[in-house]
């Protein structure tokens, strides 16, 4: 079968990201994902109970008479080459396999050698998003494809080339050439869904082609781990091997959703892509083949109860800036480490997880208002948005040298960073101090904080030394609490040790 490391990745994360029922030959192995999306119905009021309308309509049959024609099926052919004396399957044919002593009577005693190709088939869906034969789907169905082959609801066929693919949202878009008039899928806006409406699936599910599910949307915004612009809705429509890419539409008859992903041991849980992240990545689609996104250059975290009360902040509202790249446009434009932004080209940034998909979506070199709060009050900065430069991994840090100090009551051993430690743990001599133990179930390992992290700062002042970072904790009276910047591998966050 065709690499499926993303999917094994995200399983073990209790969520599969599919492509369809894949298909060997000469046998067969099915792994499915999905997800769905929908569209607000029903009342609503400023009263504390308002008037609910009847909810469950009476048929579905007008909607999916209406969408059925706009969804498609997609076949899909990857191969791959192989190398090595076996023959024939994954075990081989070799001399030691079950049919050895055949196959080398049969070759006269010439195994087969050298590289050979094995064929894998799978199937997804997709829906029709112009006359001109333009269709969207997952990025995961048509990774790697040698061959798509797209099956209308009239079961009339056509060969698709894949147009452009975003692996970051698991989007792509491929395009036929159409004999016929097509019918075209209306694309809502799912900024406007609420929890609990109504939701349809249509799809292919184990190759079935037009199935059709319904339930509700069960939540919005989930963050599953597919991706850094993760944007998901949970739905509880029945969703399959095989429904990946496919539409999930409003009562309105809207796409809403694209089907991308389901919690394999879970019932009723499945996750579709918002559609408007879709929206606005198609064009790029179409004419570039890829997406080029916006960058800022910081890192951001979410602003947890400790870290409001450590900040001085009201509410947990924004996103927590840990730390900003030099050089970026973040550090340009003034942004510091502990601002908390707000909102961004004047959209609210309510979650931590919002900002991401704001900055990607900005247009290149642009200047747009970026609104940060910073030692209780609020400011605007006017930001020239970059290009999104190559991601870097993680690394985590490592220890080594002498300890410097015992745990203590806060459970962290600290030691001076010499030129050494300093070098592997990517700062300057001098630059903050080592955490080289932390102790089990102390007030630092419950905040979070590792051994092999930097500590840069104490209570927003800034420690080159263990003795620097001591007199700043001890400041505290007893019951109090610490705020510590920390530099883990690239990334920058802060960490509330508080006294129980």
């Amino acid at each position: 079968m065709w690499d499926m490391s993303k999917q094994w990745a995200m399983a073990r994360k209790g969520v599969l990201m599919v492509a369809v029922a894949a298909l060997l030959v000469g046998g067969g192995l099915g792994i499915g994902l999905a997800g769905g999306r929908l569209s607000p119905v029903g009342a609503s009021g400023d009263t504390a109970m308002p008037a609910i309308s009847a909810g469950v309509p009476a048929s579905f049959a007008d909607l999916v008479e209406h969408v059925g024609a706009s969804v498609v099926n997609i076949k899909v052919t990857k191969v791959e080459r192989m190398s090595g004396p076996n023959f024939m399957g994954p075990e081989g044919l070799g001399k030691d396999s079950p049919f050895g002593d055949f196959m080398e009577r049969f070759f006269g005693g010439q195994m087969p050698q050298g590289p050979r190709e094995h064929r894998q088939q799978g199937a997804g869906s997709g829906f029709i998003i112009s006359k001109d034969g333009y269709i969207v789907t997952n990025n995961h169905v048509v990774e790697g494809a040698t061959e798509v082959i797209v099956t209308l609801a009239n079961k009339k066929e056509y060969a698709a080339k894949v147009i452009g693919r975003d692996p970051k949202t698991d989007v792509a878009l491929v395009k036929i050439e159409p004999k016929e008039t097509l019918t075209v899928a209306s694309l809502g806006d799912s900024d406007q869904l609420r929890v609990g409406e109504w939701v349809v699936a249509v799809g292919n599910p184990f190759g079935l082609s037009n199935t059709v599910t319904k339930g509700i949307v069960s939540a919005k915004n989930r963050v599953i781990g597919a991706g850094p612009y993760d944007d998901f809705i949970q739905t509880d429509a029945p969703i399959n091997p095989g429904n990946s890419g496919g539409p999930l539409f409003n009562l309105k008859g809207e796409v809403v959703g694209i089907n991308t992903a389901i919690v394999p041991n879970g019932q009723g849980i499945g996750f579709a892509v918002a559609v408007n992240t879709a929206k606005a990545l198609i064009p790029q689609l179409e004419s570039k083949g890829e997406v080029t996104r916006g960058y800022l250059g910081v890192a951001i975290q979410a602003i947890t109860p400790e870290l409001a009360k450590g900040l001085s902040l009201k509410d947990g509202n924004g996103a927590l800036v840990a730390g900003v790249t030099k050089g970026s446009p973040a550090e340009a434009a003034g942004i510091k480490s502990g601002d908390v932004i707000v909102r961004f080209d004047g959209k609210d940034v309510a979650e931590v997880t919002t900002l991401p998909s704001l900055v990607a979506a900005a247009p290149i070199d642009t200047t747009v208002p970026v609104q940060i709060r910073r030692n209780g009050s609020e400011q605007t900065l006017s930001v020239t948005v970059g290009r999104m430069p190559g991601e870097r991994a993680e690394v985590a840090g490592q220890t080594g040298g002498p300890a410097e100090s015992a745990p203590g009551k806060w459970g962290l051993a600290l030691r001076d960073l010499d030129a050494r430690l300093a070098q592997r743990a990517g700062v300057a001599p001098g630059e903050g101090v080592l955490v080289a133990a932390v102790q089990p179930d102390s007030v630092a390992e419950r905040a979070g904080v590792r051994p092999g992290d930097v500590i840069l700062e104490v209570n927003r002042h800034k420690v080159t030394s263990v003795a620097a970072a001591q007199a700043e904790a001890k400041k505290q009276e007893a019951g109090g609490s610490l705020l510590l910047l920390l530099k883990r591998g690239d990334a920058s966050l802060f960490a509330a040790l508080e006294q129980k």
